[in-house]
């Protein structure tokens, strides 16, 4: 042999060795760079899952904001109430001023809205459909239609204290004749 294949012999397996270690070091390195490249992938997915999340709860606020909430009464209306009415102006011929009545009124709600119920001897005499505003309560009934008469009737109560409710019930008759009572409602005792 000569020494010329004899440093080719030897020079050959270091140059394998150093490729072998050249390669190593690169597969380790493409090996990390492919670890980093899914964490990152991980995290963006995670950040785009937190996105959709994000969306879905302020969407889900701006349909709470446009659900319309249930109006309630106070819940110190929501008891029984004794009327004193007194009618205080009249131009129709079936009230005269001074007529007094009584009556039991009672505060309503559901999901439908906020009512008001006037009984007589524990009956549902009539019943109104109400608004509670900052400073009063208004009331109103639909048109009523009977064989005696077609009437249309509104309430303000707009003196409103711990114990006594005071306002004004307007009565519109047949022929468009009005009748005016004051109102006063105090808790019922029973």
């Amino acid at each position: 042999m000569t020494l010329q294949r004899l440093l080719v012999l030897i020079i050959i397996p270091f140059l394998i060795s150093c490729d072998n270690k050249k390669e190593r070091e690169l597969t380790e390195r493409e090996n990390e760079l492919l670890e980093r490249e899914q964490k990152f992938a991980d995290k963006e997915a995670e950040y785009e899952l937190l996105l959709k999340m994000k969306d879905s709860l302020q969407l889900a606020v701006q349909i709470k904001d446009t659900v319309p909430k249930i109006q309630t009464w106070p819940d110190s209306l929501k008891i029984k109430w004794n009327s004193k009415m007194i009618c205080r102006e009249s131009n129709c011929t079936n009230y005269v001023i001074g007529d007094q009545r009584t009556e039991v009124w009672q505060f309503a709600s559901d999901s439908t809205g906020m009512y008001a119920y006037v009984l007589s001897n524990n009956q549902i005499k009539r019943v109104f459909r109400g608004q509670y505003l900052v400073n009063k309560i208004v009331l109103d009934s639909a048109k009523e239609s009977s064989a005696k008469s077609n009437i249309k009737i509104n309430v303000v109560l707009d003196d409103i204290k711990k114990n006594v409710i005071k306002g004004t019930q307007t009565i519109i008759g047949q022929d468009n004749c009005t009748v005016k009572f004051s109102v006063e409602l105090t808790p019922s005792k029973k």
